[in-house]
Order: structure tokens, then C-alpha cells, then sequence
């Protein structure tokens, strides 16, 4: 009995830390005198650095975006995938490389994943990283094997009562399953966490069977939701998605508080010119605003970002979520391992 008012009021908590959100915030980057090392850029190929492997879905994103913002600068922007430790692998590298606006990286919510976990990096996002604009909101879908005999998320939690420690999930890294790991203590149930280098090799034992369900963004699996061969039981957010507007939230579907969602943006090099982080910004607003962008993202599996899109903005929604994540892995006693 005493277990079982323990794991309520942990639950509890975890619930008001969803709620309460809480952000931070972080300063503005300060002006500077580099106009000379900005007024002929870009005279040359941008590299955009996507720290994980092809086909999830901030690679499917980072293409769509590069694609455009070749068009609008007049240079190639070349998509450069460079996965690994959760995608900590690409992010030292753009930590390093030089700030002159040619290396720029896409990724999102594992910076702030790693960071709650409390991963030794090699790098200070904080101190060597300079948030740009934030370019989407991707819905977390909950997804199981077609083959599995459940079609909603009762279903999947008497399943998994009835079977504890027998279901297994798959996740694109170690950080990456923290929404999944909220999922089991909010749900109490007892699931095995497999963990992957990518959402390619995730998906694709998924689809063979050797995992029965996942908690993944929704752009790399939606072709396979939409042939039948994986089945969505609900979404993340607290609200149902633009894009995927005939699924529930799981909070509906059965599990009251629940809320995650993916949010990605781009990044340069701390000390990039101000100049050439506000003409970033500048035309990737434009491209996110074109409405057949915002249409094309939106079969693709993605929430188009509305509101204020600053580099500030996209600092505080980052310190927001590393405030958030931190306390629940607090809460849960959970570890990058």
C-alpha cells in the first residue's frame, strides 16, 4: 500500500511539471561590430549538419528546409549526416567549426534530452551553440506493430499489464526515450527499453516485429501508418494535431496529463556575425510562412511553428524544455544509461 502512494504522488508530481512548464530566460545575444565578415555572405556552399542518421525526421525536414534555403541565399545548403551518441556526435562538430555562417546544423528536442539527463558533452550548448529559428513542431506519435492485438491505449495498457516486462519499445537513441519513459511510470507499467542509432533502424525493426511498439515523431513513420503495416494508438500533444487531426491525444485515449511533442530548429556557431544570424532567421521565417511550404510539411507529418520566431524565442522554448525534462528525470530517477 505504502508503494503504491508513494508511486501516486511521484505520479503526481510528474503531472504538475507538465503543467507548470516552466521557462527561462536566457539573454539576448549581444550586438557586435562584424558587418565586415557578414556583407559578402554567403559567397559559397553552406553545410547543414544533421547529427543523425537518414530517413527520420529531422533529416526529412533538414532537406525540405536546405532545398528552400538554396533557392533564397543563391548558394548549395548540403544536408550532412553525422549520427551517433545521441546526437552529440554533430553537435561538437558545429560547436567547433568556425562562426562564419557556412556550418550550420538542424536538430532539437535530444538538446534538450541530453542535457536533463546530465550527459557529460563535449561541448556547452549554452555557452557554444547560437539558436537561430526555430523551423517546426513534430507530433510524438505512440505506434505499435499492426500485428499486435491492440487498437487503443486501454487496449495497450491492459496488454501490458497482463504481460509485464514481455513488451519491448524501440527509440532513436538512449535520450530519445524519454517520452516513452514518462509514458511507463504515468501508465505503471513494465516495458523493455531497446535503444537504436537512428529512427531508420528503429522503424525497421518495428516493422519486423523484433519491437512491438514505439514512442517516435510522426514524419519518418507516417508512410508506414498510412500503408497499414504500423498502427497509431495516440498522439503526444495535449491538443490534436493540424496534421494528424483523426488521432487522440493519449491524454484522451486514457492517460490524463500526458504531453510531449518534438520541436526542431537551426543552430549555428556561438559567436556567428549577428548579421548573418538575423538574415537566417529572416528568410526562414519567409520559407515557413509560404503557404505551399507549410502544406508540404504538413503531409510530411509536421506542425507548422506560429507565433514570435526570434533566435530569442527559440533560446527560451529551449531552456523551457531542458527545465521541464530535467525535473522529470529528477522525479523518475532516471540516467543516460
Amino acid at each position: 500500500m505504502r508503494n503504491r502512494t508513494l508511486l501516486g504522488c511521484m505520479v503526481a508530481s510528474l503531472m504538475l511539471v507538465l503543467t507548470a512548464g516552466g521557462s527561462v530566460r536566457a539573454q539576448p545575444q549581444a550586438g557586435s561590430d562584424q558587418h565586415h565578415q557578414s556583407e559578402h555572405w554567403p559567397n559559397k556552399a553552406i553545410r547543414l549538419i544533421v547529427p543523425y542518421t537518414p530517413g527520420g525526421g529531422t533529416d526529412i525536414l533538414g532537406r525540405m528546409v536546405a532545398r528552400r534555403l538554396t533557392n533564397a541565399l543563391g548558394v548549395p545548403v548540403v544536408v550532412d549526416n553525422r549520427p551517433g551518441s545521441d546526437g552529440s556526435i554533430g553537435t561538437e562538430i558545429l560547436a567547433k567549426s568556425s562562426p562564419d555562417g557556412y556550418t550550420l546544423m538542424i536538430d532539437g528536442t535530444s538538446q534538450a534530452y541530453n542535457v536533463a539527463f546530465g550527459k557529460k558533452l563535449p561541448y556547452d550548448p549554452a555557452r557554444d551553440l547560437a539558436p537561430v529559428v526555430q523551423t517546426a513542431i513534430q507530433q510524438v506519435l505512440l505506434l505499435v506493430n499492426a500485428k499486435l492485438p491492440v487498437t487503443t491505449v486501454s487496449e495497450l495498457l491492459r496488454y501490458a499489464r497482463a504481460n509485464p516486462g514481455k513488451l519491448s519499445y524501440g527509440s532513436s537513441s538512449n535520450a530519445n526515450a524519454l517520452p516513452m519513459e514518462l509514458f511507463k511510470i504515468m501508465t505503471q507499467t513494465d516495458i523493455v527499453h531497446i535503444p537504436y542509432r537512428g529512427s531508420g533502424p528503429m522503424l525497421n525493426d518495428l516493422l519486423g516485429g523484433q519491437v512491438e511498439l514505439a514512442m517516435s515523431g510522426a514524419a519518418a513513420p507516417l508512410p508506414h501508418v498510412r500503408a497499414g503495416t504500423l498502427r497509431v494508438l495516440g498522439v503526444g500533444d495535449d491538443r490534436r494535431s493540424t496534421s494528424l487531426p483523426d488521432y487522440p491525444t493519449i491524454a484522451e485515449a486514457g492517460v490524463p496529463g500526458f504531453q510531449t511533442i518534438q520541436w526542431s530548429g537551426i543552430f549555428a556557431p556561438a559567436n556567428t556575425p549577428r548579421p548573418i544570424i538575423e538574415r537566417l532567421n529572416r528568410e526562414v521565417v519567409i520559407i515557413l510562412m509560404d503557404p505551399v511550404f507549410q502544406q508540404q510539411m504538413v503531409a510530411a507529418g509536421f506542425d507548422v511553428v506560429s507565433g514570435v520566431n526570434t533566435p530569442e524565442s527559440w533560446r527560451d522554448l529551449i531552456a523551457g524544455e531542458v527545465t521541464k525534462w530535467s525535473r522529470i528525470v529528477q522525479l523518475a530517477g532516471l540516467n543516460a544509461h
